[in-house]
């Protein structure tokens, strides 16, 4: 049970002037990038980065926290107004919010978004604020074996579900451990793969790297696309308050948003899912069970409520194995993770007892930030039509100007932008032709982690790969890591054999 001194240490933290400042400041910042088409949450975040380094611990973790709440929410707004969804998490259910818009019900669709997006993500920050600390102390009894196995279990995860090609979802995961091994040897202090170059003595810069990936690919799709933008459609306008009449859709739907929350939560929890998946996946459980199931991509206002409160949900749930374990739920909290480890805090079971007061400032912030969404997220819906037209030509250039900064403000060199880049054009070749850079980045924030653990493992053990078993919980997890792989390799073996059968039934002449 935590004390009463703890949480009034964590008060002070969390609701100090500079922490609200940031919370406001962080809040418009993410509305503003969610709210422009393709500029996702995971790239406001990655902007913000450098931003963090001039700033204490819990005013850090308050920024990229608020950013990312807010421009999923506001990934809806150009949705509806544009049919353009702002972030990927609000792809699900972007036909049927612009066509409520064009129906003469923006206030309807955006209102419905707002507020049922504010529920979901309370209800994930509930389960994690009782969940973590319950892991955490279970996570206590882990050693490096079991460390080991969750891991490559988080790692798993991250290509089996997050991507709908798992061979290039592999390879991908593959460059980022490859990316991680740049270095020293963490056994012998060797230099590995530095080609001479004392400034990759340290590794791959974790946020040249991210800014990068995200960042840059954005900004050159963007560029390719300035003069093929389509015009406004002509959605007309809704007058009348924003909330009108939604409080009863809400006790219409109680069911919906509690199962769909409910199973944010869990997917968001996942290493490698996030709130997309958690999107589509709410949106097609809303459609099997709904009774208007026909409606649904024509302006069904049920299936916005169900993936509304799932992509928020996952907010909160992703943030379970990032605090617990390490690991990160998403790309997000994989940029939280290296944030936290510049601070010197390092995420993991023992923070919950050697920094108590910073991890219920946390869950402090993922209140305040819910909270903070409504007003927000209100005013930004009222600006949106004048949010969405500012130029490209302005907005691009402005973002690179960031890009460059913060991968500057790191290394203070040129090291720094020409690894942005060169990372940043990589990523864009490979997204490009259909390779997911999430799992570059989870390979490069765990590559370290999976190699230190194997190592230790390896020691403890003598080099025998039993003991990797020995130990129940570890016995558990590898035991579930093997049947995971076992399972995608028996799909992918009996696809090909079904495939050659059907081949060769259309190849036998028939019979005279």
């Amino acid at each position: 049970m935590v004390s009463l001194d703890v949480l009034a240490q964590a008060a002070a933290l969390a609701f100090s002037f500079e922490t609200l400042i940031v919370v406001l400041c962080a809040g418009a910042f993410g509305m503003f990038v969610g709210a422009m088409p393709g500029l996702t949450a995971t790239m406001a975040t990655a902007l913000l980065v450098p931003v963090t380094f001039f700033m204490d611990p819990i005013p850090a973790i308050s920024a990229i926290v608020t950013a990312s709440g807010m421009a999923i929410f506001a990934g809806d707004i150009p949705g509806a107004l544009l049919r353009m969804p702002g972030t990927p998490a609000s792809a699900a259910y972007v036909e049927d919010s612009h066509k409520l818009a064009l129906a003469g019900k923006l206030n309807l669709s955006l209102g419905t978004s707002l507020l049922v997006s504010a529920i979901g993500g309370l209800f994930g920050v509930l389960v994690l604020i009782i969940a973590a600390p319950v892991l955490a102390e279970f996570a206590l009894q882990f050693t490096s074996f079991e460390y080991f196995w969750l891991v490559l279990l988080g790692l798993s995860c991250a290509i089996f579900i997050s991507s709908s090609d798992p061979l290039k979802a592999a390879l991908a995961l593959l460059l980022g451990l490859a990316l991680s091994t740049v270095g020293l040897d963490p056994a012998s202090g060797t230099p590995r793969f530095t080609f001479g170059n004392i400034n990759l003595l340290a590794g791959v810069e974790f946020v040249p790297a991210m800014i990068g990936l995200f960042a840059m690919g954005e900004i050159l799709r963007g560029a390719i696309r300035m003069n093929s933008t389509a015009p406004l459609p002509q959605v007309p306008p809704t007058k009348g308050p924003l909330f009108a009449g939604l409080g009863a859709l809400i006790k219409k739907h109680p069911w919906n948003i509690l199962r769909s929350s409910t199973l944010g939560t869990l997917v968001g929890s996942l290493p490698g899912a996030g709130a997309d998946i958690a999107a589509w996946m709410a949106y097609a459980v809303s459609k099997r069970f709904s009774k208007n199931s026909d409606r649904y991509g024509e302006g069904e206002v049920e299936g916005l409520v169900d993936a509304s409160a799932a992509n928020n949900a996952a907010v909160g749930g992703s943030w379970i194995p990032a605090l617990v374990f390490g690991i990160p739920g998403d790309s997000v909290t994989a940029i939280v993770i290296g944030v936290l480890y510049m601070k010197g805090i390092n995420p993991g079971p023992t923070v919950f007892l050697q920094t108590p007061h910073i991890i219920y400032a946390v869950f402090m912030i993922f209140l305040l930030a819910v909270v903070c969404m409504v007003p927000l997220g209100w005013m930004t819906v009222k600006l949106a039509r004048y949010l969405l037209i500012v130029p490209r030509r302005v907005l691009l250039p402005l973002i690179l100007t960031f890009c460059i900064v913060g991968s500057f403000a790191l290394t203070n060199s040129g090291y720094g932008i020409a690894l942005m880049l060169v990372i940043g054009l990589l990523g864009w070749v490979l997204e490009d032709n259909g390779f997911p850079i999430a799992p570059i980045i989870l390979g490069l924030v765990l590559g370290g982690m999976l190699e230190r653990t194997f190592l230790t493992s390896m020691i403890k053990s003598g080099g025998a790969f039993s003991g990797f078993f020995d130990r129940p919980i570890a016995s558990v997890l590898g035991v579930i890591v093997l049947l995971v792989w076992a399972s995608v390799l028996g799909k992918l073996v009996w696809r090909k054999a079904s495939q050659g059968r059907g081949v060769a039934s259309r190849e036998t002449p028939e019979e005279s």
